[in-house]
């Protein structure tokens, strides 16, 4: 289980100008424990240590946002002379792959609602480093009609099928503004079993 730091004990950075200004505590020791063989003799000690990293989305950072309020953006090529002019793209690109020029942002939202759905999963009880999702974890691939790319994501709610139809969830009540502050749940799902902190959104 996940263990939060009070607000005061982590550092906090702003923009000014355009540069990040950090403040506060980025870094932590945190007391050591022996480590000792079975019969009392010691072997080694703990080094614990506790950073906060500054991690920048950039060009993706509409993306995060949205997800907060409720919206799914996804992005498409627009360049007139790209062989594959007019491509969607959710996961969510800057540029596209083939002719390099930047997407324009579009809202999927509506298109995720109506059309997403299973297009593969895998249920796991095995989680990589400071994973926050609940055991066991429903890691779904879902597919929209007329995207290009499948977006992975997990169900909180429900057990997944190929083919299922499911509709997109938004924690929009104190989110992460990371990856998952998005989910799916089957359709149909009542908002009542949806849980805490998520909606269907705007």
């Amino acid at each position: 289980m996940a263990v939060f730091k009070q607000p005061e004990e982590v550092g906090t950075v702003k923009v000014v100008g355009r540069r990040y200004k950090p403040s506060g505590p980025f870094h932590r020791i945190e007391p050591g424990t022996p480590i000792r063989r079975e019969d009392g003799r010691l072997c080694g000690v703990t080094k614990p240590r506790d950073m906060t990293y500054i991690h920048s989305y950039g060009g993706e950072a509409p993306f995060f946002e949205a997800l907060a309020e409720g919206r799914l953006l996804a992005t498409r090529c627009d360049n007139p002379d790209c062989e594959f002019k007019g491509t969607v793209y959710e996961p969510f690109r800057i540029h596209c792959a083939d002719c390099l020029e930047k997407c324009t942002v579009i809202d999927i939202t509506d298109l995720a609602r109506k059309t997403a759905s299973v297009h593969s999963f895998i249920i796991t009880k095995r989680t990589g480093a400071f994973n926050t999702l609940g055991l066991p974890i429903r890691f779904v691939n879902v597919e929209f009609d007329g995207v290009a790319t499948i977006l992975m994501s997990y169900m909180p709610v429900g057990e997944p099928k190929i083919g299922m139809k499911v509709t997109p969830i938004f924690r929009t009540k104190n989110p992460a503004y990371d990856i998952t502050d998005l989910a799916f749940v089957p359709d149909g799902t009542p908002e009542s079993d949806l849980p805490e902190g998520f909606t269907f959104g705007k």
